[in-house]
């Protein structure tokens, strides 16, 4: 089992997302909470295809924090 990171940022129109660990790998929704939907599926396929097509499942590198300036 994996556990990757994903990215979530507000657009223009929309909400994109993608995994620093994935590249390539992206998703698109109306809303946050499509976004992320959306990314969970596009990693499983992505995921799946590797694993298909005989290449690595990158191990997941990526964190995230927070840092608070005043």
């Amino acid at each position: 089992m994996y556990r990757y990171l994903i990215v979530i940022e507000k657009t223009e129109g929309n909400y994109s997302a993608y995994s620093p660990d994935l590249p390539g790998c992206v998703a698109t929704g109306k809303t946050r909470e499509e976004a992320e939907e959306n990314m969970q599926v596009a990693i499983e396929m992505h995921v799946r295809g590797l694993i298909e097509d005989g290449l690595p499942v990158p191990e997941p590198q990526s964190f995230a924090s927070y840092v608070t300036v005043q």
